[in-house]
């Protein structure tokens, strides 16, 4: 088959190095020239620059030129596609809508482009990123109002999770198809044909909509999920004695139906998916004079979730935060990935700098560079108090507090670095239960405050 993929941002990028591998002519489209002189490099160092997911940057350089090409004229490799993929971004807007400015920009290109083309065979344009429910149907009146002929629509909704992306996309565990017409099925049933019958992969062909909402529901269950085990398994160990939050997860997930998923604490999740995914669904079923309380309630606790832990030193701990220095451990939404989309640090920051902290000590492994994007301090003179360290042994060093903000392997069992670093009184949050032996610390005055666990070790006066 050939493929044309729109975009190249994490959706479109892993997609198009993938479809390659099993065998299609694939080409990536980007308006972003240094992007693409970036990919077309083969250069790992390069590649993760932009998209940091493991084992990605292996697929492109063994692919590339081969059965992966990129390119900046959508003109020059339209002709004779079998099938366009949308990955397009859709941010937020501020009443939680999704813009549709990027999406929109792109299909008009490529409307008046298959409107031109001198091949009439089927072309299937299909919609991978998550875009609202009936956007497939918007996306084939864009189509017929340039008047092209002969072409199919789709939604093909994706469910990686960064990190494991390529992973996943290797071996699914379901591939959701959208189509109105079977001719349209038969053709995306060839550009995944490893997946159709296979026996542990669901194939499953249903209607746009219901593949549009299939990927909504799906994403806002899994909040809801993460929210239920911060908000109320979480609390139960926080504010009622002898409740061991580890021990109750354990005996509560040991029920068949109960997912293991999701019931580790932490101090929120983040990502490009989950907080513009369920305000975009709000937003939806409220045009359609749905109730939207619980999941308003779910988007709310999450929120809150990521600096809670700091409104938690000052009034459980008495910590004052005016004119210390707090080290920030982990940057990024989640651990193996550079990316900064929502991630739950950009709420601490913000609020331990709003609270008068002197300096910010950040490090992440992979996402220092990504920081200081969102961190521009022309953006906020307050970013300016915020320095970026190497590792995590220069970070804690001369701090007051530390924040542990993702689940980097190298955070686990901090304590002897504490104890080597800083002596007490000092204060670590830990929003991701990372340190097993805090006893330790405790017993050694410093102080300690988990998701899920009272506050240990002496307070502030």
């Amino acid at each position: 088959m050939k493929i044309v993929v729109c975009g190249t941002g994490y959706v479109g990028l892993v997609h198009a190095a993938v479809c390659s591998e099993y065998g299609h002519q694939v080409y990536a489209y980007d308006n972003d020239p240094e992007k693409l002189a970036a990919f077309s490099s083969g250069q790992a160092e390069r590649i993760e620059t932009y998209v940091n997911e493991p084992g990605l940057a292996n697929i492109i350089r063994e692919m590339l030129d081969r059965y992966l090409f990129f390119a900046s004229d959508l003109a020059s490799i339209i002709e004779g596609t079998d099938t366009v993929f949308m990955c397009l971004p859709t941010p937020p807007n501020l009443d939680g809508s999704t813009n549709l400015t990027f999406y929109d920009a792109a299909a008009q290109q490529l409307a008046q482009l298959l409107a031109q083309r001198k091949d009439q065979r089927r072309v299937v344009v299909v919609n991978k990123s998550t875009v609202p429910i009936g956007t497939a149907r918007h996306l084939e009146k864009i189509l017929n109002s340039h008047n092209v002929e002969n072409f199919g629509i789709s939604a093909n909704p994706e469910f990686l999770a960064e990190g494991t992306a390529v992973a996943q996309a290797r071996r699914p565990d379901r591939v959701v198809v959208g189509c109105d017409h079977e001719q349209d099925h038969k053709i995306l049933r060839r550009v995944y044909s490893q997946f159709v019958h296979h026996v542990r992969i669901k194939y499953i062909e249903t209607s746009p909509e219901t593949a549009e909402a299939i990927k909504y529901v799906a994403n806002t269950m899994l909040l809801t999920y993460i929210s239920f085990w911060n908000g109320v398994g979480a609390k139960i160990g926080e504010k009622i004695p002898n409740v061991n939050i580890d021990d109750l997860r354990l005996g509560v997930t040991a029920d068949e139906r109960i997912s293991t998923w999701g019931s580790f604490v932490s101090n929120g999740a983040g990502g490009s998916c989950f907080g513009k995914d369920i305000a975009s669904l709000i937003n939806q079923l409220r045009k359609v004079n749905v109730s939207t309380k619980m999941l308003e309630a779910s988007y709310e606790v999450n929120e809150y979730q990521k600096i809670y832990l700091v409104d938690r030193a000052i009034t459980e701990a008495g910590f004052k935060f005016n004119n210390k220095t707090v080290a920030v451990l982990g940057l990024a939404f989640k651990k193996h990935t550079n990316d900064m989309r929502d991630a739950s640090s950009i709420k601490v920051i913000e609020s331990l700098l709003g609270k008068g902290t002197a300096r910010i000590n950040a490090y992440d492994p992979l996402a220092n560079e990504s920081a200081k994007q969102v961190f521009d301090p022309s953006k906020n003179v307050l970013f300016e108090k915020i320095d970026y360290f190497d590792s995590a042994r220069e970070a804690i060093k001369n701090s007051d507090a530390l924040f542990i903000s993702s689940d980097c392997e190298e955070f686990r069992g901090l304590s002897r670095t504490v104890e080597e670093l800083v002596k007490p009184p000092y204060l670590i949050m830990d929003g991701r239960r990372m340190i097993p032996d805090h006893d330790d610390l405790v017993s050694k005055d410093y102080s300690y405050i988990a998701v899920g666990s009272m506050v240990l070790g002496p307070a502030y006066a």
